[in-house]
This record gives C-alpha cells, structure tokens and sequence, in this order.
C-alpha cells in the first residue's frame, strides 16, 4: 500500500466501523482486555533497552536522516519505548502518543508538520523537545492486534515526507522488530513459531539486500573484527573491481596512498573502543580517479554488549567537497579586500586631516574606529592556515584582547579580562569593535586610562540565554560629579550595545572611576551561541 497522508483537515484514520463512532476499521473490534493479554504474551520485559532493537532504530534514525528513531509499545495509559535512538525518555503519556494514530493504520502514516495539525494543539511534545516532523509503521501481532509502532521523529517539519526507499525501509525493519517480538515468547510459543521465524528472517535478508542495492550510498559491512565481508552493488559499480576482490583488509588499498593510514588509524580506533566510525577520506573510481567519501559505521550489538558486526556507509560527497574549498578561496579573498579597504579609508582620512588641520582631531577619532574595526573584521574574517590568529576566531577573548592591544605593552597590564568566553561571529564583531573601542577611547582620554596607576578590570559571566560584560575603571582622576549629558561617544555606545546587539547599558560614576554594565542576549553574540 503507498504511504498514509496525514495532513491537517484528514481524519488520520481509515475508514470509520458502521455507526459513525470515528474508531479505525482495522481496531474498532480490539478491546483494551485484548490488547493487554497479546502484550503480555509477548514477554517484552526482556526486550526492553535491548541492543538487538536499538540496531534497527540506529538504522532507521541513519536511512530516514532523523535524529530520533523509537519502537514503542502503547499499553493502556502509557506509551513505553522499548529502544530509543537519540532521546534519554523512557516514555510518554498515551494522550500525547503520535504512534496511538499510527498503529491503527495498515501502513507508513507521515505527519509533515504536526504543529499545523489540528489534532495536536497542545501536545506538550511540540514544546519539548519540539517535535515537528513524524513517520511510523504500525507494529501488529500475528493476530490484528495493534501494538505501537516504529517512527523517526524530526524536529523541522517536512514537506515532502519519505521517500519511496525510507517508506519501505521503515517496512522491512518494522518485520524485523516484530520478529525480534515474536521471538521473546516462551520456549513452547518459539517452538510452534520457529518455521515461520526462519523463512521470515530469510525473507527479511533478502529484502535488506535489496534494499541496501537500491540504497545511493555504498554499504558494507564487516565481523567484528573488522574483515570486511559484505559490499553492496553501489560499491561496485563505484571502484569497478570485481566482488570478493575488496573483501578482508583489501579494501584500505582503495584509498588515496596519502590517506590510507589515517583511515587505518580511525578504523583501528573504532574497533579497539567501539566508537562510531566517520571520516572523509579519497576512494578511488572506476575511472582511476580520486573522488572524496564520507565514510560512516556503526556497530551491532547482542544483549550482553558484545560487537557481532559493524555497518557501515561511504557517501561520495567529491563535488561538495570542491565546492567547499573553492567558496572557502573566494571568501578569503573578499575578506582580504574588506581589510584592505579599511586601510584605503584610514589612509584617506589620514590625508584629508593633513589639508584641513582644523579637522584634525574629529579625523583622529574616525581614523582610530576604523582602525578598531578593521581589527575586529581581521579576527573574525577567514583565514588560511598561516594568516590565522594564535586565539580561536570564535572567541570573544581573543577579540577583545586584539581590540585592547593598542592601549597596553602586554595583554593584561592595563586591561584585564576575566570570566567565561562566548563565540562571537562577523554580524557581532562590528557592534562590539565599537562599544569597547569607544570605551577604552574614553578611558585613556579623561578615565582610568589616562594615569600611569589605572586599571580597567572587564569580566564577562554567561548566564541562562545572557551574557553580562561589567567594566570597571579604578585608580583614575578623581570625578567630582558624573558627567551631565552624553557626547558622541555616549551615543555610539548606546547604538551599538542597545539597538545593534539588542542589550541594554547602565552606569554607575564613583569618584574614582566609571562602572559600566552591559547585559546582551546570547543569540546576539553568534548564530553558534544562538544555538
């Protein structure tokens, strides 16, 4: 059957049993007596967190491109998982269960975007985690009776749904888990089941065979150990070589030479400590030439722990990769021109003060901000490996310490910073340049700054989605009285503090020097941060 549409304004159900109750056809005969009596035929208690069902939901969480895959058991109040790949919860409560409309269906049923489904206002999961995105295949015993399901859950809405290939990957493992299922009863049940296990679990095989030939990726596997025994025919069609020939460690010949023993070293790691496998690295073509892959594994696990097989993918991502590098080359070069403007435009300030002396002193200040921002631009712009700064370019440290620079010998002599660090990204720079810029300005002219004994202390605490940067000016010229109104420099700090990073200023003028605090949302600071 194609897959179930659950869009707003369907019902999100099939067809309605005679009377018009709105109960699904498939389960309007299923009591909640009969639902408890085939769960508790199942002995489930010893598949619970099994590692058996937590390998078909990691491979489910990697075929649907999901960052949540669950197989859940929906009982009479409760919702329980009984494998989770990406969430900690162990359940939810049945009322706010997308897999309770989902395992009355006969197929896949998808919600593209749950938010806009009349159905879920108020589900407490759209809040947290924020679930926007579901697709399940219902999970049914042998006798009708509905179960739960296995669904991925994403927390962006898809308009598209599932492909073809996921929808019926979602069908083949969800056979698997019902297997796994069936497999927990007592030894008599197993028995009189055992035939139809074997041929279920040979079909199964056969259809994951063809579902990893139908796959874009190539797909491989290995024992435990790491001897390769499974390629797919996407692996073959890619490096031409005839099958078995990459079988064992042949495979690592495969690699560019200049890669082959950092691929060694990784999937040496892997093994040793059961870690997931991923690194890009160059897989030569059928046409003998290089292309880059990126190659991912994830190992399989019995109930004990034990590794019983690895499984894995490379995905060839050589025009991305290029395409990278060479977005990276421009991007480099449009800095370095950046840059070079503001020196253009320092330059010709410098040289229009020189014909106007009268304006000397308005031209020195703008020369100095251009200057600050030309700092800030250089530490936050891309660079190449020999142009990059000592401190990481994501630092609100070592911005600040290359804004500081011009008004102390070494860092820290006259201007400490202290405190947590928070990444800062180019749309943050500019505001910040000029705030502290103007602040250091201010305190070398009339403040702190101005005598061989000040000091100005900056500490940065990171508090729940702020960050509060308190600066304070010691051992300055004595203040009889705040200053009574702002100048330009007021104004710039207010611009850049309050209207550009969305913050808010508040000072505090004692006799001996001024307490500045400014408290910015973190999101204002980068779109890491913002995350």
């Amino acid at each position: 059957m194609g897959e179930h549409s659950a869009d707003p304004g369907q019902s999100g159900m099939i067809a309605p049993r005679p009377g018009g109750t709105g109960a699904p056809a498939r389960g309007w005969r299923i009591d909640e007596a009969r639902r408890r009596a085939t769960i508790d035929s199942l002995n489930l208690a010893s598949l619970r967190r099994s590692a058996a069902l937590r390998q078909i939901t990691d491979f489910a969480a990697q075929l649907c491109n999901a960052p949540v895959a669950l197989i859940t058991l929906v009982e009479e109040t409760e919702q329980t998982f009984l494998a989770a790949t990406g969430t900690e919860m162990e359940g939810t409560r049945r009322s706010d269960s997308f897999c309770t409309h989902a395992m009355w269906e006969e197929d896949v049923t998808v919600f593209r975007d749950l938010a806009a489904d009349e159905r879920f206002i108020g589900n407490p999961l759209l809040t947290d985690p924020g679930v926007r995105f579901y697709a399940g295949m219902p999970l049914v015993a042998d006798d009708g009776v509905p179960l739960g399901a296995l669904c991925v859950l994403d927390m962006t809405p898809r308009p598209a749904g599932l492909t073809p290939l996921q929808r019926d990957g979602l069908r083949v493992l969800a056979a698997n888990v019902m297997a796994r299922l069936r497999g927990s009863r007592d030894d008599a049940a197993w028995r009189e089941a055992a035939g139809e296990a074997r041929r279920a679990a040979a079909e199964s095989e056969a259809r994951f065979r063809t579902l990893a030939d139908t796959m874009p990726q190539m797909v491989w596997s290995t024992l435990p150990d790491g001897y390769h025994d499974y390629y797919n025919a996407r692996w073959y069609e890619f490096t031409g070589m005839s099958e078995g020939t990459t079988d064992g460690d042949e495979w690592n010949g495969m690699f560019h030479p200049d890669d082959q023993a950092r691929a060694w070293a990784v999937w040496r790691h892997s093994l040793e400590t059961g870690e997931a496998y991923q690194i890009e690295y160059r897989l030569r073509h059928a046409d003998g030439t290089y292309r880059w892959v990126l190659g991912r594994a994830l190992p399989i696990r019995d109930r004990q722990g034990a590794i019983t097989r690895w499984f894995g993918t490379c995905t060839d991502i050589h025009e991305q990769k290029l395409a990278l590098e060479e977005r990276e080359v421009v991007s480099q070069e449009l800095s370095h021109r950046i840059k070079n403007i503001f020196s253009v435009i320092s330059g010709l300030i410098h040289f229009a003060a020189r014909a106007h002396p009268e304006l000397s002193g308005v031209a020195s200040d703008l020369r100095q901000r251009i200057i600050a921002l030309g700092r800030a631009h250089d530490f936050v712009r891309p660079h190449s490996a020999e142009s990059r700064p000592l401190l990481a370019q994501d630092s609100l440290h070592g911005l600040l310490g290359e804004l500081f620079a011009p008004y102390q010998r070494a860092p820290g002599e006259r201007i400490t910073i202290a405190g947590d660090d928070v990444a800062v990204d180019d749309r943050a720079a500019t505001p910040l340049a000029l705030l502290f810029h103007e602040l250091a300005t201010n305190a070398s002219k009339y403040g702190a700054l101005s005598t061989e004994d000040g000091r100005v202390a900056l500490t940065i605490a990171r508090h729940a989605g702020t960050v509060r940067l308190d600066w304070r000016e010691r051992g300055g010229p004595a203040l009889a009285s705040p200053p009574t109104q702002g100048g330009f420099g007021s104004q710039l700090i207010e611009l850049s503090a309050v209207r550009q990073l969305g913050g808010t200023v508040t000072r505090d003028w004692h006799a001996d020097g001024l307490d500045l605090t400014v408290t910015v949302p973190l999101p204002a600071f980068s779109r890491v941060a913002a995350t």
